[in-house]
């Protein structure tokens, strides 16, 4: 799957202009948007505002809210110069997003509190591609974005939604502004930035469906990892993300973590959830490090990190009430991280497999103990 940076957003931008500026003479103040209750004016320059805004975030480091500052267009600026601003603003991204390190994160709401250039730059290329339909549609112009264009934004920040085979009509059907066959109307929605949970040495980033094919495709997802890394059991668990994600099955929160090192941002390994949690609140987890990281401690701090991330949502929704691992028996290294982190053995694999259950119930969750 491809790199989701500047070059992106060009594309998006410079497809969508080109678009527009067939109607550049046309009333855009005096025609409505689509389905939304802006005019086609107020929509394009809602555009170079998201971009514009998303630059600023990741230019200045911005953390604890969004920056205090908006776009303002002059009043008596044409279609054609609203267009222009579009196009700088995506440029400005563009730069942005190419030049800023790959751990930077920079504020944004939604869930976690902040989101890496990778992200920002899929928001911005959906506020475009959307957003030009919108306009599009209000001005009677045929309008279809490139499809590997929203292959790209489906499997980063829709990881919830089943990509099909039509990645248009599926991203307009996720964002409320189509029908597909065999799916419910889409009345509300929102995209899903990866979750981050911080720990004491280590930060757990959640690996995207876009991630998760790299890495099961021999590439790294994204991440630098130290050397011996990512290995083969990180490989199996991205595999088995983007299966679900394709099956339309994947519930992001409970995927799959790469483990990165807060002090170099250098990738170690990675663990995470077999599946959401079941009927009765069951979660099995799995993890595992590169080589050169084990014996400091790192897994230990991994899961207990996700276990207390999990005791959180059992405290917040109920949904999880207890958390799982099956250890086999030689593995005494594995035994060690899961008691250490408060699991208890509850049994054996009774077909003789050779291994161990161990389960860590949650406070919070219906029926923890």
């Amino acid at each position: 799957m491809r790199p989701m940076g500047g070059d992106r957003i060009q594309e998006a931008v410079g497809h969508a202009v080109a678009v527009l500026r067939t109607a550049a003479d046309r009333d855009w103040a005096g025609t409505k948007a689509g389905g939304l209750t802006w005019s086609c004016r107020e929509t394009a320059e809602h555009i170079a505002g998201c971009l514009l805004a998303y630059a600023g975030q990741l230019a200045g480091r911005a953390t604890e809210a969004y920056l205090p500052f908006e776009l303002a267009m002059d009043d008596d600026a044409d279609t054609a110069g609203v267009l222009d601003v579009v196009r700088t603003t995506g440029a400005l991204l563009a730069a942005v997003v190419s030049t800023t390190p790959a751990d930077v994160r920079a504020f944004h709401p939604y869930p976690s509190r902040s989101a890496d250039r990778e992200t920002f730059a899929a928001m911005g290329v959906t506020e475009v591609l959307l957003h030009t339909y919108d306009i599009a549609e209000g001005l009677g112009l045929p309008y279809e974005p490139p499809d590997e264009l929203c292959v790209d934004v489906l499997a980063r920040i829709f990881p919830h939604v089943q990509p099909g085979n039509e990645p248009w009509p599926t991203l307009l059907w996720a964002t409320g502004r189509g029908d597909l066959p065999g799916r419910a109307p889409v009345t509300e929605w929102r995209w899903s930035i990866p979750l981050v949970v911080p720990g004491e040495r280590l930060t757990l980033h959640g690996v995207t469906p876009a991630a998760a094919a790299d890495l099961a495709s021999g590439g790294t997802g994204g991440f630098e990892w130290i050397e011996g890394g990512p290995i083969e059991g990180t490989r199996v668990g991205a595999g088995l993300v983007f299966t679900a994600y394709q099956a339309g099955v994947l519930r992001p929160e409970w995927g799959m973590f790469v483990l990165v090192r807060t002090e170099d941002g250098r990738a170690l390994g990675a663990l995470g959830f077999h599946s959401a949690p079941d009927e009765e609140g069951r979660v099995e987890i799995g993890y595992d490090l590169v080589e050169a990281a084990r014996g400091h401690g790192y897994a230990t701090e991994a899961v207990r990190t996700l276990a207390d991330w999990a005791a959180r949502r059992a405290r917040e929704t109920g949904d999880v009430r207890s958390l799982w691992a099956v250890v086999d028996e030689s593995n005494t290294a594995s035994q060690a991280v899961v008691e250490r982190t408060g699991f208890a053995r509850v049994g054996e694999d009774e077909e003789g497999g050779g291994q161990f259950a161990y389960e860590l119930r949650l406070p919070g969750g219906v029926g923890a103990g």
